[in-house]
């Protein structure tokens, strides 16, 4: 039994929150209307934290994807509102973002300085430059209505924003189960130094997988400010926090003390069931959040007892 709750206890508490859910709110919560919100509510945080789960995976943090969410919904909007085609700004956008956490890699690998210290501070430069951009005003006038389709539009009943995070999620359990780029960055998380001997290019691949967490993050900021119609130079902030919280309530499952992807996931939909459930109950919002720092506390102090249990 004690195995079970150790391997499985994540997923458990999933459907305990669930059932508890159907019960306080019968005829409202267990509707697939409601689970469907759900999966559309919780599609952006999905993006974002699978990018988080990219650098955990290599035992390193991303402070900044709050920031280059934020930094990729401004300037897409601010583009698009001059005149710019959406599909030219879009690839910009993440193009930019993609190289910006290529750049995070190369101080974390290449000059070792830890993650924490250079994330933040890149992310704070990264956010005076929104502000900057932005005026610290929001951007929504002007804003063409082919790009609201990407938040709002549907695809056979889907929100596309669903169908987006479906695709995220697919892309990357692929990239991390079957392909030699996955099991490099599972390797240099699991010892540093045995994979740099045995020939992984640590500073490539850390590299890499700074690169494709900014790229998520800037995704979330681009979808988010189409499903708002608008964009604000802090609106990514409400992420970085609940997506390492996901990250980490993941981290049980599947691979047992690693970051993983179907994990993450599980995560995400624990925080999303809560927050969907708290809502019908009428629960305020700093309770909320309040709750979601205490799942991070409890994750880890389980992490800890799972380690020290071996």
């Amino acid at each position: 039994m004690q195995e079970i709750l150790r391997k499985y206890g994540t997923f458990m508490g999933l459907i305990l929150i669930i059932i508890t859910f159907s019960f306080l709110k019968p005829g409202v919560f267990p509707t697939l209307r409601n689970f469907s919100n759900i999966l559309e509510q919780v599609s952006l945080l999905a993006v974002i934290a699978t990018g988080a789960t990219m650098v955990m995976v290599i035992g390193e943090f991303d402070l900044s994807l709050a920031n280059v969410a934020s930094f990729a919904g401004v300037i897409t909007a601010g583009l698009l509102v001059t005149g710019y085609s959406m599909y030219l700004v879009i690839p910009l956008v993440l193009f930019m973002s993609f190289l910006f956490g290529i750049l995070n890699g190369f101080f974390v690998a290449n000059l070792n300085i830890l993650s924490f210290i250079t994330t933040l501070s890149s992310g704070t430069l990264l956010g005076g430059i929104t502000f900057w951009y932005s005026k610290g005003t929001i951007i929504f006038s002007g804003i063409p209505d082919q790009f609201l389709i990407w938040g709002q539009g549907e695809i056979l009943g889907l929100p596309i924003s669903t169908l987006i995070m479906v695709i995220i999620f697919i892309i990357f359990w692929y990239l991390f189960n079957e392909t030699m780029l996955g099991r490099h960055l599972y390797a240099i998380g699991g010892n540093e130094k045995a994979s740099r001997y045995s020939g992984i290019k640590i500073e490539k691949n850390k590299q890499i997988a700074f690169g494709l967490s900014s790229g998520l993050a800037a995704l979330t900021g681009i979808i988010l400010a189409s499903k708002l119609g608008s964009a604000h130079p802090t609106a990514g902030g409400a992420y970085l926090l609940k997506s390492y919280a996901t990250v980490f309530l993941g981290m049980t499952l599947f691979k047992e003390g690693k970051p993983n992807i179907p994990g993450t996931f599980v995560g995400v939909l624990i925080m999303g069931v809560l927050e969907n459930g708290l809502t019908l109950l009428g629960v305020a919002s700093y309770f909320q959040d309040m709750l979601t720092g205490a799942i991070i506390i409890a994750a880890l102090v389980f992490q800890g007892i799972k380690v020290e249990g071996r």
